[in-house]
């Protein structure tokens, strides 16, 4: 191959390759757009839960940790509505089995005398099913929604649900025994127990 001919094939593989590449290869792949969330104004309605507390000290293992108050759709700051008071928390959502039938024990022992606030926290659960769920079951207790598994994250909430907690003086128990409430008069003595009688 002569010398001319040979630079004219380099000369050819370079243009080829300088088309190959700027040559375009489509428009980038838009952004799917989020789906918004169906309204849930008549579900919130229909739900009719007591409203989250403000709360009046911090629980250190949800410090910064923000959640959705299924009451108003309100967002606070979870640390400081469990603090300042000894409050059972419950941790639940809406295809778990075992916690429709604890929910209900729990409603009960909220509006019985003598009982800690009960704060209830949906995990894992769309908005509009979560209210669904309360509104069915006869639930009024506040109850949150962990969007992004933030409370979880802080609460190590295990694997198997439901779970409850009780936080007394700003301190985070995990309720180990029992793991679920079969009654009304067990979360009470349960509740006095890792208390040890103290409000």
């Amino acid at each position: 191959m002569n010398p001319r001919l040979r630079w004219a094939l380099v000369a050819v593989i370079l243009l080829v390759a300088g088309v190959v590449a700027v040559w375009p290869r489509g428009s980038d792949p838009q952004p799917q757009a989020v789906q918004p969330e169906p309204d849930v104004t008549a579900a919130r309605t229909a739900a009719a839960l007591q409203p989250c507390a403000a709360g009046t000290g911090p629980v250190a293992a949800l410090a910064d940790v923000r959640a959705e108050c299924l009451a108003d759709g309100s967002v606070v700051g979870v640390g400081n509505a469990l603090g300042g008071k000894a409050v059972l928390v419950n941790v639940w959502a809406t295809w778990c089995l075992p916690c429709r039938d604890e929910l209900p024990l729990l409603a009960e022992y909220a509006a019985g005398p003598g009982a800690v606030p009960v704060v209830g926290v949906a995990v894992k659960s769309p908005t509009k099913d979560a209210l669904e769920l309360l509104t069915a079951l006869g639930v009024r207790f506040p109850n949150l929604l962990d969007r992004d598994e933030s409370v979880e994250r802080g609460l190590r909430v295990p694997p198997a649900l439901p779970a409850s907690y009780l936080v007394k003086d700003g301190v985070l128990t995990m309720v180990a025994q029992p793991r679920l409430f079969h009654s009304v008069e067990e979360i009470r003595s349960t509740v006095d127990r890792y208390l040890g009688g103290g409000r």
